[in-house]
């Protein structure tokens, strides 16, 4: 029987089976599903041809992950960088543009761009800090305590109702909120603030990267990497109870608590089987691929380079669409998250379409297709965008729960993101990869630093595994060794 079972070839378990291979463990990935890659999948979703992202389709953790860089991601996949990273809409005209450049960006939102820089440019000198300290759990001492000051004073600054003292005009504070609403959650609020400060400073660091071929070359570049150093992957395979995987001596769980609290049955204590089963799940998405005869017709020229754009408007109807989510409705005018990956990679559609990649934010469990709203809601900022259509296919909560076991209700996230969330994510611990079962890990996006492609889980359990059952330290992941 294998050294290590890895249950779940999503992102996070497919890391932790790529660290455990590398340390010369004999290694035996299980995926319920007949192909590999949880939220990293790509796949003829509509018309043959035609490849879209399932689920992830901007990467900004691909060349920060700490993970991914000593996996050397960069080396293995066609990553491509936007000429502008993301973009939002703006009511009254034009748009506000995120470059790479810290300095364009500030020079193109008007009055508002030197406190833009003010509130950016600490973050952007710290950024591997700000990385490390986002990348784990929360309950440590950080590596670069001026980094986490940075910030925790920049989350205050914009996460609290007082965000609006920083700025005076529409543009700033619409581009970062629409970054913050990422985080699907009320508006504002610290957790969302944080999580779109880290994403706003890494479109400023190395970019919001496009794999070329769609998300499942990450996910396929990690399982060429665990076949080359012996490890073996079974699809099609569904796990129900830990005996199936067993006399491994670890077993990495890349699930939901809920499936945890199943696996384990009567080995789990009543304490940890409690917490498991009260843990919190946020609200979901509703996922509308679209096939294009062109390019979408936005009205503000910017937005035809950006490989992401934030459909909102501004700050204050951004957050109304949020909060109106977080109070269980669907929005009229929802806040709609834009990908065109046809911009940097042309092999996803025959010549002259394009692919369209967007999801708003819906409340948990909902069957309603957004499909009308989602499209009048880009009609409004791209009018002609319905003559441009082709095709279109709508995912519901309903059906991304039907999806992905570890998407309870539609929530990819994999548990709700608020403060509490993100520290008790699933219990309160130093290390709450390890479960109370002797030799089982939890290595799911419901562990920290949470949602993401990051690998991060995966790497963080991996690294206890190791330590714990074989004594053996974090093996090196680069392209070389």
């Amino acid at each position: 029987m294998a050294d290590v079972a890895v249950v779940g070839a999503g992102p996070n378990g497919l890391a932790a089976a790529v660290v455990m291979a590398r340390a010369g463990l004999d290694v035996h990935l299980y995926e319920a599903a007949a192909t590999i890659g949880g939220g990293t999948r790509t796949t003829e979703l509509i018309e043959p041809g035609y490849f879209h992202d399932v689920c992830s389709a901007v990467h900004p953790m691909a060349l920060a992950s700490p993970f991914f860089k000593s996996f050397e991601l960069s080396q293995r996949v066609d990553l491509r960088v936007p000429e502008i990273q993301h973009g939002t809409p703006l009511d009254k005209g034009g748009a506000a543009l995120a470059y790479q450049s810290l300095e364009r960006t500030s020079a193109e939102l008007g009055v508002d761009g030197p406190a833009y820089r003010r509130l950016m440019a600490p973050l952007l000198a710290h950024v591997e800090g700000v990385v490390d300290f986002t990348s784990n759990q929360l309950l440590r001492v950080p590596r670069d305590p001026q980094a986490a000051l940075r910030f925790g004073l920049a989350t205050l600054d914009q996460g609290t109702p007082f965000w609006g003292r920083r700025f005076r005009e529409e543009a700033a504070p619409a581009l970062l909120t629409g970054v913050m609403a990422h985080a699907v959650s009320a508006l504002p609020s610290l957790s969302a603030t944080g999580a779109g400060l880290l994403l706003g400073v890494l479109a400023h660091a190395g970019g919001w990267v496009v794999p070329m071929g769609g998300s499942a070359a990450i996910a396929k570049a990690m399982a060429d990497d665990l076949l080359a150093h012996g490890g073996t992957i079974h699809t099609g395979e569904r796990v129900d109870s830990l005996d199936q995987v067993r006399p491994a001596k670890a077993i990495l769980l890349d699930v939901a608590p809920p499936t945890l609290a199943r696996l384990g049955g009567g080995e789990i204590p009543d304490r940890y089987r409690r917490a498991l089963e009260t843990f919190r799940f946020g609200n979901a998405a509703c996922k509308v691929d679209y096939i294009l005869s062109g390019p979408v017709p936005w009205s503000a020229p910017g937005l035809a380079k950006a490989g992401t754009v934030h459909v909102g408007g501004s700050r204050a109807a951004i957050a109304e669409a949020e909060n109106l989510v977080a109070m269980g409705k669907h929005p009229k005018d929802p806040y709609v998250l834009v990908s065109q990956p046809s911009l940097v990679d042309p092999s996803r559609a025959p010549a002259g379409r394009n692919i369209l990649w967007t999801y708003c934010h819906v409340p948990a469990g909902s069957d309603v297709d957004m499909a009308e709203a989602v499209t009048a809601r880009i009609e409004q900022y791209a009018p002609g965008f319905r003559d441009v259509v082709v095709a279109s296919k709508t995912t519901t909560p309903a059906d991304l729960a039907a999806y992905n076991e570890n998407y309870v209700g539609g929530d990819f996230s994999a548990g709700l993101v608020d403060m509490r969330g993100l520290l008790q994510r699933p219990v309160v611990s130093n290390a709450p990869w390890r479960t109370p079962m002797p030799g089982v890990y939890l290595c799911s996006s419901s562990t920290p630093p949470g949602p993401g492609v990051t690998g991060m889980p995966g790497y963080h359990a991996a690294k206890y595994a190791l330590k714990d059952i074989f004594q053996a330290q974090v093996p090196g992941l680069g392209v070389g060794l």
